[in-house]
């Protein structure tokens, strides 16, 4: 377990192994991890004890394990862990909740280093780190630098387990709750009033369903304007809008490429300093403390101020909508080609307008998408 959790960091590992008072005294939840691992092996030997092939009885009897016993009892380890690792997740959520006074899933910096310096292991990851993460939220002048609360649980920092070839990490609850808004739209697109619909009676873990009126009704209708009057299911755009109204659950999407490695940026893979030291993490408190926060006049704007409007499409929508200015340009272009064709062929044929032309026996077909690329 020590060697799978820490992967790579070979120093520690050494550390531990060498000291198994450390071991149990400073890895986290050191004590239930074992009974995480003695759980699984006597669930192999109840479940071997229900059969009793041959040669099985006396193993459980002596306590005594094959090869192929600890690779049984390792690939179960490794294929439910994530679920029993799920419980620190929601501890930590919910020590974060506690902390956002405003609701909008987001914690001050000041708040989040003040938590990781007194009552917590957890909350020390360096200001840089989490820039680079993509987790901190600077564009607010009003409430200071922020930590979003989604996007810094599913955060590579808080990834139990790194290996070369998978990362063991908290679960995204914004996918449940998008599934429900597919389920119940059954297409990839859907009007502004059905989502809102669909949406305003969807619950989120102990909240209640959202109020949608003000800024965020408002905010869906114009996604849909730039869409034909319709909302794509799998954009950024809708990624971003379910982000305030779940703010707690949905991570704010950031643009394509501009944190392209925070997913996989590991602790190792950062670098020594990825945690923050107890000086800058006192000088963050101290000035927060110096300097409160008070009541803006535009709290409205301030709630939304990391909103932006650049679109990006998940998926293939050719086949589902047309913006506005496109399906203009697009009605314009076959008129042309109409009228050219129409010219040529008379030309050709030495047929004038007032001519009667009669095709049969044969067809043709023309396609072009002059719609603008979305990436």
């Amino acid at each position: 377990m020590v060697h799978w959790m820490l992967g790579e960091d070979k120093d520690s590992i050494k550390i531990l192994m060498q000291n198994r008072t450390l071991l149990e005294s400073g890895f986290p939840n050191w004590h239930e991890l074992k009974g995480f691992i003695d759980g699984r092996i006597r669930l192999m030997d109840f479940q071997r004890a229900k059969k009793l092939p041959p040669g099985v009885g006396r193993s459980i009897m002596d306590a005594s394990f094959s090869f192929d016993d600890a690779h049984e009892v390792v690939g179960g380890i490794t294929s439910s862990f994530q679920s029993y690792w799920e419980s620190e997740c929601v501890t930590m959520k919910d020590q974060l909740v506690q902390m956002d006074k405003t609701g909008t899933g987001r914690v001050r910096l000041s708040d989040f280093y003040g938590t990781g310096m007194e009552k917590d292991w957890r909350f020390g990851e360096s200001e840089a780190y989490l820039r680079e993460l993509g987790v901190l939220d600077e564009s607010s002048p009003w409430l200071g630098k922020q930590v979003v609360i989604p996007n810094y649980l599913l955060a590579a920092s808080n990834c139990i387990v790194s290996t070369p070839h998978y990362l063991i990490c908290c679960q995204n609850e914004c996918e449940t709750l998008l599934r429900e808004v597919e389920g119940a739209v059954g297409h990839p697109v859907g009007s502004p009033d059905e989502i809102i619909r669909i949406v305003g009676n969807t619950s989120s873990g102990h909240n209640d369903p959202p109020v949608l009126d003000g800024s965020l009704a408002e905010q869906l209708n114009k996604v849909a304007q730039s869409h034909g009057g319709k909302v794509p299911l799998h954009g950024r755009l809708f990624a971003q809008w379910l982000h305030y109204v779940y703010p707690q659950e949905c991570p704010f999407p950031h643009k394509i490429g501009t944190h392209a490695k925070a997913h996989t940026l590991t602790p190792e893979k950062f670098g020594g300093d990825y945690i923050a030291s107890q000086e800058s993490m006192s000088t963050v408190v101290m000035e927060a403390e110096a300097n409160p926060v008070e009541p803006a006049a535009d709290q409205e704007d301030q709630w939304m101020s990391q909103w932006s409007v650049e679109e990006e499409l998940f998926a293939d929508y050719n086949n589902h909508m047309t913006a506005p200015w496109a399906r203009r340009r697009w009605g314009s272009y076959l008129a042309l080609v109409g009228l050219v064709g129409l010219a040529a062929f008379a030309a050709v044929t030495g047929l004038s307008p007032q001519k009667k032309v009669s095709c049969s026996g044969g067809s043709s077909s023309f396609s072009m998408d002059a719609r603008p690329h979305m990436v």
